[in-house]
């Protein structure tokens, strides 16, 4: 061996800087040593290179600390375990030409080796890491064969002491569950093209989960019902009456669920269908272990409310096809929409034909129409729908969303209506669908999401198009059907094991079990990949539905429904032809009728004046109350009669006064000034009127040993007249408000079209005061008013020709009744029959009340004011006693009085001289007839004749 020969490996410490050998120093810098491990060197213990001189150490006991023998170039190295231990990592290394040994990156041990027998298991499977013998640091993991169930933990790991940390597991035989299955290969329906498949799929996830079902496995046993109930009588023995018993059923088809399920109970089987949506299935009396994971029909109706309610629809309209399920789906509606405040207002149905039904529609003035029938006829009705105009923006039509997306653009022979036409009328209508496959990414109970699924089921299926795969839209429902049924049967083992019974006990009169079943069915509930997976009370699945509405010839997604938390997510894009969502029916806009601001202002303005005139008669009165002329028409009367006079000028301005004013909340506030101002001033004017004329009446015609003494009536007499009809008024007012008060009443008028939209109707409304019996208490103060108004005329023309001292004014008086009476007894009816036309009733009663007032302010004071200006007659009595020494006056009302005085003692003398003539004329007659009775005698019988004939 040359000098040339050698190179340097893994120096130690750098004090050798040739590379022509190798240091022995990689067991410290890179390879881990204890004392069970040793080095067996090929050359010699000692040599010498270079003049250099090293030892080796080579205690078997301890490793050295640092080597400093240097090798050539391919010298090898060997390790070699003492005792049971075993070499772990490079076993031999060699010296490299680049200085440095092979395999440096690796680690050489001796470790002790746990037992072998614990690397390999029965019916099970063993993996090991890392792969080489199981020493030190070595994890096991073990996995049984199917149909098998592992029994312990599965993993160990072997120790330091060269022992696994837990003991051996066991693969015990599962026991196995059978379900009988019919799924529809062929038929009307082969949903069980994808179904079966997507059903298979699930069984081996759940069969191979250690957290479901873990003593259990469920097998499948299946048969094609080609959607045919006849099929599925016969293969329904077969399931019943073969080996081995089947714990739960799964059909499919409706008809074939209707089949199953109700023959299922005599069994006490569990029936779970993964395609049936005939809403007769809900029926829990007929059929009461059926469960479904397809939702029924009648599942777009919660969806439907929800939009109903969502655009304020309060009344729809149903066209149905006649066939079980859709009537059964519209009976559902009915009640739905009851719950909800919806009123279904018009109802149609059809059998083959639906011209007639759309008419209908289109008659009664149908606008939200939600359209039950099968594809074929959805052309047909269509059809009719654009020959009846019964589509734009003022309808909205509800359908299905199960069909084909251009459904309305097939041509169909039946119908005589062209694809553009048809897509004219279908614009802008709604559908609801069950939504069958999760459209969130959400890991459920299989822990896989929707999309995940649909690509192993594709992988399953062998690439076949789905579309031309029955039942692919369906299979998300008979995959989660499967997992709703092992995760039931998962639930049931703990409550059975406490009964002292297990699902392997099972049998068709085992009412227990199945009862347990019922109940874990029942209380279902958990994310699979067509969604939340629960069932309602009737077994039906609740389920996600998606809206759809076609915009432009396509279907958008404007939102999903949740039935199970009544959740609605809306994606806001719906598109309505108008301006938005139409309205259920013609909107009718509330529009009240008030008063014309003009009108009221103009009879306030007179009204006012009106009051002014008042005060400036009422301020006269009071002035000149001492003035003899004023005195001689009982002041006090006609102040009265002024009061009264302004407050009903005062009425007229809470008469004028509606809506448009006050709040609703205040009206019957007016309505009750009304009231009382007016009757109040009608007692104040009129019932001092009345008094004064009723005082002349009762004076001035009675007999005259009466009349002396009822000249000097007490004025006190003629104010307790007048407070004795103003507290009849007072108290039939109280108790009228008392016992009916007035409120606030809205006469509705025939409703007016717009000039703009025809869709809009306008709805007139006129605000009224009233009370509940509003007709008698206004027949009772009206009658009580106008015995009182013609029993003022009929006063007033009796005593129209009589003149006297104590109330001078009387004859005006009567012409102010006369007034009042005509205008009130026009006034008042015509009001009535006025009473919707608001200007016109308060013109009619305001004009009458202001003309009354003024009419009688002027008859009554304005004579007054003239004869006290243009004759000066301001003295009152006192003063004019002062000024003359004597009470007589000059004037004609004294002159009245003296002539009156002379006229009494000319009627006396006449009466003294008609009573002596009458005696005079008693004494001719008795001399007439004693002369007579001479004559007959004979005595004097010349003259006799000559009386005779003067008698003659």
């Amino acid at each position: 061996m040359t000098a040339s020969s050698f190179l340097l490996c893994g120096a130690c410490h750098s004090i050798v800087n040739h590379s022509t050998f190798c240091w022995i120093n990689f067991a410290v810098t890179s390879i881990y040593y204890n004392k069970h491990c040793f080095l067996h060197y090929i050359l010699e213990k000692k040599f010498s290179y270079q003049g250099i001189s090293h030892n080796i150490y080579t205690d078997t006991d301890t490793i050295p600390i640092c080597l400093v023998q240097v090798l050539p170039v391919d010298y090898e190295i060997e390790y070699i375990c003492r005792g049971n231990r075993v070499i772990v990592g490079p076993k031999v290394r060699k010296c490299l030409p680049n200085g440095t040994w092979t395999d440096l990156s690796q680690r050489s041990r001796c470790l002790l080796l746990c037992p072998r027998v614990w690397t390999s298991l029965e019916n099970g499977r063993v993996v090991s890491w890392p792969l080489g013998p199981p020493v030190e640091g070595t994890v096991l993991h073990y996995s049984c064969l199917p149909s098998f169930i592992l029994m312990g933990r599965n993993s160990t790991q072997c120790n330091k002491l060269g022992k696994w940390d837990v003991p051996k597991p066991v693969c015990h035989c599962k026991k196995k569950l059978y379900i009988g299955a019919l799924f529809p290969m062929s038929g009307g329906w082969p949903g069980g093209q994808a179904c079966l498949p997507a059903a298979q799929m699930a069984m081996d996830l759940v069969n191979n989960r250690t957290d479901i079902l873990p003593d259990y496995e469920l097998e499948l046993i299946h048969y094609d019902s080609m959607c045919d109930p006849g099929e599925a009588t016969k293969l329904l023995y077969d399931l019943l009456y073969t080996e081995p018993i089947k714990i739960v059923l799964m059909p499919g088809c409706s008809s074939v669920s209707t089949l199953v399920a109700e023959a299922a109970r005599m069994w006490n089987l569990i029936v779970l269908s993964y395609g049936s949506s005939s809403p007769a299935l809900s029926n829990r009396q007929r059929f009461p272990t059926f469960f479904r994971t397809h939702p029924s029909a009648t599942l777009h109706n919660p969806t439907r409310v929800q939009l109903f309610q969502k655009w304020k629809w309060t009344k729809i309209a149903t066209i149905q096809q006649t066939t079980e399920v859709f009537t059964s789906t519209l009976d559902d509606l009915e009640d739905r929409v009851a719950e909800a405040g919806i009123e279904i207002s018009v109802r149609q149905s059809f059998l083959t034909d639906p011209a007639v039904a759309v008419k209908n529609l289109k008659r009664q003035d149908a606008r939200i129409i939600v359209g039950l029938f099968y594809e074929t006829e959805a052309r047909k009705v269509f059809c009719e729908v654009y020959k009846e105009k019964l589509y734009g923006k003022k309808y909205v039509w509800f359908l299905i969303g199960w069909y084909a997306d251009n459904w309305f653009k097939i041509n169909d022979p039946s119908i005589n209506c062209t694809v553009e036409q048809m897509t004219e009328a279908v614009e802008g209508h709604v559908t609801t669908e069950i939504v069958m496959l999760n459209p969130e990414t959400v890991r459920g109970a299989s822990n896989l999401t929707s999309q995940e699924f649909l690509a192993q089921l594709m992988s399953k299926l062998g690439g076949k198009n789905p579309e031309e795969t029955g039942g692919f839209q369906e299979a998300p429902l008979a995959y989660d059907a499967v997992w709703a049924l092992a995760l039931a049967l998962n639930k049931t083992v703990g409550p059975l094991k406490a009964k002292g019974h297990r699902l392997e006990d099972f049998n068709y009169n085992n009412r227990a079990i199945t009862a347990e079943i019922y109940r874990a069915m029942n209380t279902s509930s958990f994310e699979g990949v067509s969604g939340h997976v629960v069932f309602d009370a009737q077994g039906s699945r609740m389920a996600w539905t998606l809206i759809e509405q076609l915009q432009g010839g396509s279907y958008k997604k404007i939102g999903y429904y949740d039935s199970t938390k009544g959740n609605l997510s809306w994606y806001g894009n719906d598109k309505w032809i108008g301006s938005g969502p139409p309205a259920d029916q013609t909107v009718v806009i509330e529009e009240f009728r008030y008063l014309s601001q003009k009108l009221f202002v103009s009879v306030s303005v007179f009204a006012g004046l009106g009051i002014l005139l008042g005060i400036v008669c009422l301020t006269f009165n009071i002035y000149n109350s001492n003035v003899r002329y004023i005195q001689n028409s009982q002041p006090y009367l006609n102040n009265m009669t002024a009061v009264g006079c302004m407050m009903a000028l005062a009425a007229v301005f809470p008469l004028g006064i509606d809506g448009l004013h006050v709040h609703r909340r205040q009206f019957p506030v007016v309505c009750q000034f009304r009231l009382w101002l007016l009757g109040l001033g009608f007692s104040l004017a009129y019932g001092s009127m009345f008094t004064k004329i009723w005082w002349v009446h009762t004076v001035f015609t009675k007999k005259d040993d009466k009349k002396d003494k009822r000249k000097h009536l007490e004025p006190w007499k003629l104010y307790a007249t007048v407070g004795v009809l103003l507290s009849i008024d007072i108290l039939s007012l109280m108790i009228w408000q008392l016992v009916d008060p007035l409120h606030i009443t809205v006469e509705k008028f025939t409703r007016e079209a717009p000039k703009g939209d025809l869709d809009v109707l306008i709805q007139p409304l006129l605000e009224h005061c009233s009370s509940e019996k509003m007709n008698t208490w206004l027949g009772v103060v009206y009658g009580y008013k106008g015995l009182l108004l013609l029993l003022g005329i009929f006063l007033a023309y009796e005593t129209k020709s009589i003149s006297t001292e104590k109330i001078n004014d009387h004859r005006a008086v009567g012409m102010a009744i006369y007034n009042v009476a005509v205008l009130c007894m026009i006034t008042a009816p015509v009001t009535m029959i006025l009473s919707s036309q608001q200007d016109a009733s308060f013109a009619f009663a305001s004009l009458a009340i202001v003309f009354s007032v003024y009419i009688t302010l002027v008859v009554l004071f304005v004579p007054k004011m003239r004869r006290l200006i243009t004759r000066g007659e301001w003295q009152s009595d006192a003063q004019e006693t002062m000024k003359t020494g004597s009470s007589t006056n000059n004037n004609d009302e004294e002159k009245s009085r003296q002539l009156e005085r002379e006229n009494k003692e000319l009627q006396k003398i006449i009466q003294e001289v008609s009573r002596k003539l009458s005696l005079f004329h008693r004494s001719l007659y008795s001399k007439y007839h004693l002369y007579l009775n001479i004559c007959q005698e004979g005595s004097m019988i010349r003259r006799c004749r000559h009386f005779q004939k003067y008698d003659k």
